[in-house]
């Protein structure tokens, strides 16, 4: 199981999950670049991590792997699934569309030092609000069996575009644990339970 996370996290933000998938799965979680660990480069974009992801599947020898995803994270993992579907057995896209448009200031650097580069963020933010219909049909590709955790109401992703994932992607569910946008961290049982239910 190969978990991606979000902007601004790194492999760190997984722990509330890791103990319960980690029971069943042995767990792979990378910090995508510019973030964590990994290198900051003078180029971002989904495009990019998805390629470095394949990159560290190959080098591992990976494959049919369980691809976890959270937020931009999740828009990685979806690109892997469609680009490389040799490598991808089962799909798990933690509240999460393709990028689409969507008009919104932006982001505002925090003081002091960060743990993430602050290129990356505002490299996704502007990929997001530019939207890629691109994305949105390579959706129709993904062979692997999907599961989408949506967080609901609370979430600040538009839920009906999680349910036009679910009907774009072949074979895909959807379930909704109505917390907010960090499901994992939120209602990490749930997660969990979800995740690993689906999987069995």
């Amino acid at each position: 199981m190969v978990l991606l996370h979000g902007l601004g996290a790194s492999k760190e933000d997984w722990a509330p999950v890791t103990a319960a998938l980690g029971a069943q799965h042995r767990l792979v979680a990378l910090d995508l670049r510019g973030h964590g660990g990994s290198d900051h480069t003078l180029e971002y974009s989904f495009a990019l991590m998805a390629e470095d992801v394949v990159d560290v599947l190959d080098q591992l020898r990976l494959r049919e792997v369980v691809l976890v995803g959270h937020s931009m994270g999740g828009a990685v993992a979806y690109r892997v699934a469609a680009d490389r579907p040799d490598l991808v057995r089962r799909l798990v896209v933690e509240d999460a569309p393709p990028p689409y448009v969507r008009d919104r200031p932006p982001p505002h650097r925090p003081e002091g030092e960060l743990p993430y580069d602050w290129a990356v963020v505002l490299a996704v933010a502007a990929e997001v609000g530019a939207g890629d219909p691109a994305a949105w049909e390579s959706l129709e590709r993904i062979e692997a069996p999907s599961l989408l955790v949506a967080g609901g109401p609370d979430s600040h992703v538009p839920q009906h575009l999680l349910a036009e994932v679910a009907q774009r992607i072949p074979t895909a569910e959807l379930v909704t644990i109505p917390v907010g946008h960090d499901v994992h961290a939120d209602a990490a049982k749930d997660f969990s339970q979800a995740v690993l239910s689906w999987l069995n």
